[in-house]
């Protein structure tokens, strides 16, 4: 795992310096090595910056940016390729010598062997940059699912791209305009789904793409290699349960095994759940050593699954390592996470995530984690409460949903699925918006449409979470198309970017092993009964989790990575929410109405209306544009 940062200038006016200072602010994503180098064509100047985490091959021979033999490719690569040395066998065969055992020279060597289609061949998360100098071509490529980041401004003639924003902060080229789109995405969704970021002329190249740089030309051009939604979209499969069940198990042993390809110690983070518990389990049947397995606790008993990892871990037998954290020491990782997470972000697992990654680091520089479970196999409890509020509507007269009528207070009140909305009005908008999209984005809002109106000073932008998104066909059933817009979404930019940034934070690699694409390509054609029978989700994990684990050990609510922020915000953290989120902070950039946001804040405070959720992202948003708008 790495940072990486460049530019390409138009302009030729970019220097050296430039580049090494924006490598630098990278360093806690590689700390092994870091290099820069500054390339003149006939019409750029083109810089390339690496900070190195040594995983494969930890000797300088895997040191970046990297050189094709003839030193017209070059590379700076974050992530890995676990089935690399297949691809290394298969060029050897054509021909070509290595002098590496880093799975970055057989990214080099692939691409000068199949072009940028080779991407298709590699297993693994993955952003990387490609300069070709005798096509002139610049390429910024992003894995399938999105695992590693990458970002790019373009402006002025000027192309900066890097595993992070903060990177982009050192180029006095860079330019700090808000987006006011985004700013709506993240008060209504809790997070800036991509190509969209908090700045304008800012993206995030989006997964399965990748951006093309004409060097001839100054062309710049998205081109898409992969689309899950191509999966999601083809006929359904018709095979039988046991068939199903046979094929998902091959294929957790096969990704699983691959995440554990290393010169370093692997780790794998625990909480007891099914799918770290599922992950846990093959790994230690099909390793002859104990899997050091790790998990944070804490004292207040609602919030600690410490104990459910532990009895997993002692059945399973992996060499289980936990810690219990005391109040003080998360609530010192609340100021931190403005600097880690350089944009606004409304997760606030990522306190815990960061608490796990430090404990973790301790002992291993790569470690596990199961992200992926509950957006593949229907895990979330929204996924059971959103087809109640379907099959509802679809029961429903239609003049009754086309005229946005609601039948009664009482008849909200009867349907579970509408206590998520609280609110006669966003029941209204769920009825509105009758169609999968408009169920699910309206379930999703942390703000309703209303309260965006009211809140950002000059009204929401017309924008949604699921805008720009490709269409789903006919194959998909309400509980698929609920699935495939998760994995887009939430999944993408918010999981994978909480739990990258934080692992990064302390130089310690992540890997997503549920996110291995042959498993979403396989299990995105199965039939929904297969993921959601009968009200009970992750049937088809569970199906395989039960053959490794007693159900009995597993069988409990599904919990979440929470802490009691609640409570601290109302007692020994209240003076964050009094010092951010008052007259003098809220008028120094003008985004939100004043009164609005104190409005939330004391709501809050006084217990009188559910504001846990809204008062944290007018906290975030407060504290991010003090550290780094200032």
């Amino acid at each position: 795992m790495c940072g990486l940062t460049g530019f390409c200038d138009f302009n030729k006016k970019m220097h050296k310096a430039e580049i090494e200072k924006a490598t630098e602010v990278l360093y806690h994503r590689g700390p092994d090595s870091g290099n820069s180098e500054v390339f003149i064509s006939d019409t750029a100047t083109i810089g390339f910056g690496h900070r190195r985490l040594s995983i494969l091959d930890v000797s300088s021979n895997g040191n970046q940016p990297m050189y094709s033999d003839d030193k017209s490719v070059v590379i700076i690569l974050n992530g890995e390729i676990y089935n690399f040395k297949e691809i290394r066998e298969e060029l050897i065969s054509l021909g070509y010598k290595f002098h590496s055992d880093s799975d970055t020279e057989v990214v080099v060597k692939a691409y000068q062997a199949f072009g940028i289609s080779s991407v298709h061949k590699f297993i693994g998360m993955f952003a990387y940059a490609i300069y070709d100098k005798k096509k002139e071509v610049i390429y910024l490529l992003r894995d399938r699912p999105g695992i590693k980041p990458l970002y790019y401004y373009y402006k002025n003639d000027r192309i900066l791209f890097a595993s992070e924003l903060k990177s982009f902060y050192t180029y006095p080229e860079f330019q700090k305009n808000i987006d006011r789109k985004a700013v709506s995405l993240f008060f209504q969704y809790g997070y800036i789904r991509a190509p969209y970021t908090i700045f304008k002329d800012t993206f995030k190249v989006k997964p399965g793409y990748y951006i093309k740089i004409d060097l001839k030309s100054k062309e710049v051009k998205e081109e898409k290699y992969y689309d899950v939604l191509d999966y999601y979209n083809k006929p359904k499969l018709r095979i039988s349960e046991e068939e199903a069940v046979e094929e998902t198990e091959r294929l957790f042993i096969s990704a699983f095994q691959y995440r554990m390809v290393s010169d370093v110690p692997v780790g794998m983070f625990l909480s007891g759940g099914y799918d770290s518990s599922i992950v846990s389990a093959v790994l230690q049947k099909h390793n002859t050593q104990k899997i050091k397995t790790f998990t944070i606790g804490f004292h207040e008993q609602q919030f600690n699954e410490a104990p459910f990892a532990k009895k997993i871990a002692e059945y399973l037998g992996t060499d289980h390592n936990e810690y219990y954290c005391t109040t003080k020491e998360a609530q010192d990782i609340l100021p931190l996470i403005p600097g880690i997470y350089d944009e606004p972000f409304g997760d606030s697992s990522a306190i815990p995530t960061i608490l796990v990654s430090q404990f973790a680091r301790k002992q291993v520089t790569v470690s596990l984690s199961a992200d992926g479970g509950d957006e593949i196999f229907a895990g979330y409890t929204k996924h059971q409460r959103l087809v109640e509020i379907n099959n509802v509507f679809q029961k429903s007269p239609k003049l009754l949903l086309k005229s946005g009528k609601i039948v009664s207070n009482a008849t909200v009140g009867l349907l579970p699925g509408l206590k998520r909305v609280h609110k006669i009005a966003r029941a209204q908008e769920l009825f509105n918006s009758y169609n999968t999209n408009g169920l699910t984005e309206i379930y999703n809002q942390n703000f309703s449409n209303q309260e965006m109106e009211r809140l950002l000073k000059d009204g929401r932008p017309a924008i949604g979470l699921y805008d720009d998104i490709g269409k789903l066909n006919c194959e998909n059933d309400f509980v698929n198309r609920c699935l495939a817009l998760d994995y887009y979404t939430y999944m993408i930019d918010d999981i994978l970017v909480k739990v990258d940034r934080a692992t990064m934070s302390v130089s310690l690699e992540g890997r997503e092993p549920l996110l291995d694409h042959r498993i979403i390509e396989f299990v995105s054609q199965l039939p929904s009964e297969m993921k959601l029978k009968n009200g009970e989700k992750k049937y088809l994990l569970k199906k395989i989790a039960h053959k490794y684990i007693p159900k009995e050990l597993l069988d409990r609510p599904k919990a979440g990575f929470t802490i009691p922020m609640n409570e601290w915000l109302r007692s020994d953290l209240k003076h964050y929410l009094m010092n951010y989120i008052n007259e003098e902070k809220l008028s120094q950039h003008g985004y939100l109405n004043n009164k609005k946001a104190i409005l939330v804040r004391d709501e809050f405070l006084s217990g009188k209306k559910r504001r846990e959720t809204q008062v944290w992202l007018i906290l975030m948003f407060q504290m991010w544009w003090e550290k780094w708008m200032k």
